[in-house]
């Protein structure tokens, strides 16, 4: 939760930000918190990534006007704050420990509901109102064992025909890497992600999950910053360098599904 708001705060304060986020700056002046002795130095992959996600939620908006937007384990993700169209029916779900904090910073409104319970709890679905729906999990699945994030897929996309899902992945080495143990800094360790996927594997993998799985589309990140990560747009022109980089997944399933 901290992490990525450091990662996207930092950037929106910069003078040439790629993400502008004025709520995630006022949220991170707010906690009284030292991110760059447990996170180390912010970098640009969590802005990346909010602005990929930012950019196909806010298309989507204008494609399904009054639709629902589900954003699972948002903790202190500020999208909707960033792209609200006046329109959109909202639904941040995560469990109540995490919506707690969330409500100091940002109450739930009209059209902006607080959901509390894990994503693996079937009960969020009965919240979602009528109508199109588009699910985003940011920084989530990971977290979750293959079988796991391959039930909550298949009840999600055999519940609601034609519904929209995305979220970010990471590759097997970096999967393997937490669960051993990874030490971002001296003074943080990653949680034990266990779900991993090679970004060419997951079209074929998730279609094979459910045949009501109609598209999947599997991107990689755009450059960030600094490091290696500058060069993530030629990294993914090269086959075998794509198997070993993090990606977004979007997925739909068939509008006749039932």
């Amino acid at each position: 939760m901290l992490w990525t708001l450091h990662n996207r705060a930092s950037e929106s304060l910069r003078p040439d930000a790629m993400l502008r986020d004025p709520e995630a700056e006022r949220i991170y002046r707010a906690i009284p918190y030292d991110y760059r002795q447990s996170f180390g130095p912010a970098d640009s992959s969590h802005a990346v990534r909010s602005l990929m996600f930012d950019e196909a939620v806010a298309a989507w908006m204008q494609a399904h006007p009054g639709g629902s937007v589900v954003e699972l384990g948002c903790g202190l993700e500020t999208q909707f704050q960033r792209i609200d169209d006046g329109r959109v029916r909202w639904l941040c779900v995560d469990v109540p420990e995490a919506i707690e904090v969330r409500e100091r910073f940002l109450p739930a409104g009209e059209r902006c509901r607080h959901v509390r319970c894990s994503a693996l709890d079937p009960a969020w679905m009965d919240e979602i109102p009528a109508g199109e729906v588009f699910v985003t999990a940011q920084g989530l699945l990971m977290y979750f064992d293959e079988s796991t994030v391959r039930g909550l897929t298949v009840a999600l996309v055999e519940r609601f025909p034609g519904v929209e899902f995305m979220f970010d992945t990471i590759p097997v080495w970096f999967s393997r890497k937490t669960v051993q143990g990874y030490w971002r800094t001296p003074h943080y360790k990653a949680p034990p992600m266990p779900w991993g996927i090679a970004l060419h594997d997951a079209p074929a993998t998730l279609r094979g999950w459910s045949p009501a799985i109609e598209e999947v589309r599997a991107m990689p990140y755009r450059n960030f910053r600094v490091g290696p990560g500058r060069y993530m747009s030629v990294f993914a022109r090269i086959p075998m360098l794509r198997a070993f980089m993090p990606g977004i997944v979007r997925l739909r399933s068939r509008s006749s599904a039932r």
